[in-house]
């Protein structure tokens, strides 16, 4: 089953209300203080020159129709075979898609009787909008504005259309069936699947996702952007001349930073260590020194410092393994009186590199009160060593412990060149600076 590419429709010029603010991978963020740093935040202080920084990414998506006769209209010859809604999530899966896609064919399939006859019908798509016309009549069957078009597939020689209409709260949804693979306690929307026969299924499909990259190209033209500002190969260049995880590499192959220790201890003596994440985008993620309790077996070896990764206990590996399974690990040693630690010997302070030549390209994470939360894989954040899960400490030479969110935003919006950054795994930065209180292991 092809799928048009869901770039094609993920910008902000052509979803509405409910799906609005999805671009890149990334999803925009309700709550105000959470911001993704794919921009400056306030376009009134930047150059005219400099606000493509404010849209997605441009991918021309290849079709069979040529641009001017998208933008005035095409019609393909097919037959309507009935309608169908059916509840789907906000943002459901690649998976879950299909399934609707197929789901929606089996139940008009199923509900047609001897008697029902096809409905010729004349398919227009254009940049603007998608009609059904009666083939004979020429009245309008249905009338979509493109923008409200949420998935197109095609399985055979049969295309199914899906429009997607946010629920209200107190709508009863006893009358419609949910999606398959939709979870329960989650914001429903109402899908309304539209399906099609025809002998050009494929080009239907294709035009339709063409038709949304150069609505997309239009716009982006109408607002003095040219769409090659934006080109996703530009960017990829950008990535490929860019060293991988700045110092982190260079120190994890530095065979003086890597360390097998023996620590001795009492039958049943807790380690008197506390782990913490190393943040999704670490070279090698495993658990990191956080804490060490005061005359603990840790501390009184003498050997180990706030900020070492622990590669191994014992000949386990921990790299990769989730936290609370090295934390069980750790727990398990309480009744051995040797313990074998492998170690990466690292700062407590993780620093950041992330070079961007220009504002119009995205940084590629976001930020929640200081505390970076989601990370663009392949990105410049991440080729500079951004973490998920760390505490930022410093831009550029600056404190940043005490800036409020917004100006950290800023900060980070508005910078080009060389940015650097400290930052430190948060919980580690809560523990240091009193907020919590360790728990020993």
């Amino acid at each position: 089953m092809p799928l048009i590419p869901e770039s094609a429709w993920k910008h902000p010029a052509f979803v509405e209300d409910g799906l609005s603010g999805v671009c890149n991978g990334l999803e925009q963020p309700r709550k105000q203080q959470r911001s993704d740093l794919n921009g400056p935040v306030d376009n009134n202080n930047i150059p005219e020159t400099k606000k493509v920084a404010s849209f997605p990414s441009f991918v021309a998506v290849p079709g069979p129709c040529e641009p001017e006769d998208l933008i005035d209209g095409i019609i393909f010859a097919a037959n309507y075979l009935g309608s169908t809604q059916l509840l789907s999530e906000r943002n459901p899966s690649k998976n879950i898609r299909m399934m609707q896609a197929q789901e929606a064919v089996s139940r008009v399939k199923n509900s047609e009787g001897d008697a029902q006859t096809l409905t010729e019908v004349d398919l227009f798509i254009s940049t603007q909008r998608i009609k059904v016309l009666n083939a004979d009549t020429q009245e309008t069957m249905m009338d979509h504005a493109l923008r409200t078009i949420s998935y197109i597939a095609d399985i055979g020689n049969i295309v199914v259309l899906m429009a997607r209409r946010r629920m209200p709260r107190s709508a009863s949804q006893d009358c419609i069936e949910t999606t398959p693979g939709a979870q329960e306690g989650k914001k429903q929307y109402k899908m309304i699947c539209h399906v099609f026969e025809s002998e050009d299924a494929q080009l239907i499909a294709q035009s339709i996702g063409q038709a949304f990259s150069v609505a997309y190209q239009e716009f982006l033209r109408a607002n003095g952007i040219n769409p090659e500002d934006l080109s996703q190969k530009e960017y990829s260049d950008i990535i490929n001349t860019q060293e991988m995880y700045n110092d982190d590499l260079i120190h994890f192959s530095n065979s003086e930073n890597c360390k097998e220790l023996q620590l001795e201890k009492h039958k049943g003596e807790i380690l008197g260590v506390v782990v913490v994440e190393s943040g999704w985008g670490s070279i090698l993620p495993t658990v990191i020194l956080a804490n060490m309790m005061n005359g603990g077996p840790a501390a009184r070896s003498g050997k180990l410092s706030i900020g070492d990764q622990i590669m191994s206990i014992n000949g386990t590996s921990l790299v990769g393994l989730p936290l609370a399974t090295c934390q069980g690990i750790i727990k398990g040693l309480k009744n051995q009186t040797q313990v074998k630690l492998n170690i990466v010997s690292c700062p407590p302070v993780t620093t950041v590199l992330i070079k961007r030549p220009d504002l119009k390209y995205q940084l590629g994470f976001s930020v929640q009160n200081g505390i970076i939360c989601s990370l663009m894989r392949g990105g410049i954040a991440e080729r500079g060593g951004v973490r998920v899960g760390h505490r930022i400490i410093e831009i550029n030479g600056q404190s940043v412990v005490a800036t409020a969110h917004e100006k950290i935003v800023q900060a980070l919006s508005n910078s080009v060149g060389e940015i650097h950054m400290k930052t430190m795994p948060a919980a580690m930065f809560r523990l240091l600076t009193g907020q919590e209180t360790p728990l020993y292991i």
